[in-house]
């Protein structure tokens, strides 16, 4: 997990488009590009939807009806691929291979429909159709929905291989400057032409990774603690709505933790507000170490954590919770003179789940932050699990009281 000191400090630098093109997606971005896929999913219905109109102009325009069956198999093909791509994304699997799986499906159908031309007998559709050649542009425009620029270079990349071994398949079996091609609707073969697509195809790609990689900057900057580097309150609201969602249709365990440090404004005056900072910047990274890639952090407010985990039942939250206390109050606070020794920060937390503490979401942090209360009053520097307190929320005024004592 790298360190997210590191993201931190590199906030206010421009970046290229280009940098980090082979990291994996974080946690976040694993979770918008699952939306993502659903979206390309009904897209790449919509798209083969129309495909289907195709060969009901060329019979209108008076074309063979066996041409037109070709287009209607083809179409059929793709509409039944489609179809069992929208049920596996609507699953709501979140798996790092579905974009490239389903990316790579995409292009495949291209390549596909133009290899089949060339090998029925029809190479000039094969090396001069622009309908189904300009679907590789959609298929690669399409990845930009997943958030991950490898997938869009592999898209790309494969959008190349797979059509110059069309050209190779059709320039092999067929003479490609004879009267069977020069005679066709589709034009005259010609090797600069098909060198141009090749480098519009490229294009066509690096504009794909270059707007991927500015988009998740940008959705970076939107949803972080320019601070901590952590999620921000906007973007946890957002995610813990749709958990909660997702936690009660599955009927999966769902729990969420309200993490605070302790005596933090005994901290500031003591040391400084440049001081807090740094101490809350080294315990953003040590939470975001000791958890999963599916988990979520966000600052709440203030010196206030909020952590989602899903999928994970009430004691197996608080064992975390506690792993997390033991090493905020093992480290060591570097400042800028001197380094405060292991002991100098504790944090306290109450726990909720679903659904033993309900199914809502103000439920669940109101749950949450009773025990975080909880916790404070019993002492500091401990975990407020479900079985261990289910006291009534405290008023602002109360809690303030004994967070600045």
């Amino acid at each position: 997990m790298p360190d997210t000191s590191d993201t931190v400090a590199g906030a206010g630098r421009w970046r290229s488009p280009l940098a980090g093109l082979w990291a994996p997606s974080a946690g976040d971005l694993l979770n918008v590009s699952a939306g993502g896929e659903v979206l390309t999913a009904r897209i790449r219905l919509l798209m083969i939807g129309l495909l289907f109109w195709i060969p009901v102009l060329e019979l209108f325009a008076g074309d063979a009806w066996s041409d037109a069956m070709v287009g209607f198999t083809i179409a059929g093909v793709a509409a039944l691929i489609g179809l069992a791509l929208l049920w596996l994304v609507s699953r709501e699997v979140k798996q790092w291979w579905i974009p490239f799986a389903t990316s790579a499906i995409d292009v495949s159908i291209v390549s596909g429909a133009l290899l089949y031309f060339a090998v029925s007998g029809a190479p000039a559709v094969a090396v001069n159709s622009k309908i189904l050649f300009e679907v590789y542009f959609l298929a690669i425009a399409m990845t930009c929905l997943r958030y991950d620029q490898r997938v869009t270079a592999l898209a790309g990349g494969l959008a190349i291989i797979e059509y110059l071994l069309v050209i190779w398949w059709a320039s092999t079996h067929y003479d490609l400057h004879g009267p069977l091609v020069a005679a066709s609707t589709y034009g005259a073969f010609t090797w600069d032409t098909q060198a141009g697509r090749i480098i519009l195809l490229f294009i066509a790609t690096l504009l794909g990774i270059a707007n991927v990689g500015r988009a998740r900057r940008l959705h970076e900057l939107s949803t972080s603690d320019s601070l901590t580097g952590l999620h921000n309150r906007g973007y946890f609201d957002e995610r813990f709505r749709e958990e909660v969602i997702r936690a009660r249709r599955h009927h999966r365990e769902l729990s969420v933790a309200m993490l605070d440090v302790d005596r933090f404004k005994v901290f500031n005056d003591t040391w400084g507000h440049s001081a807090g900072d740094i101490a809350l910047k080294e315990v953003a990274v040590v939470i975001r170490k000791a958890l999963r890639q599916t988990d979520v952090v966000a600052r709440y407010g203030g010196e206030e954590i909020v952590l989602i985990l899903p999928e994970t039942p009430p004691e197996s939250a608080v064992r975390k919770l506690e792993h997390i206390r033991r090493l905020v109050a093992d480290m060591s606070v570097p400042l800028v003179r001197r380094t405060l020794p292991p002991g100098s920060l504790t944090v306290s937390a109450g726990v909720a789940s679903a659904p033993g503490d309900g199914d809502d979401v103000d439920q669940l942090l109101g749950r949450a932050d009773t025990r975080l209360f909880a916790a404070k009053q019993m002492g500091r520097d401990r975990v407020v699990g479900p079985d261990q307190h289910s006291g009534l929320r405290p008023s602002s005024a109360e809690f303030r009281a004994i967070v600045d004592s």
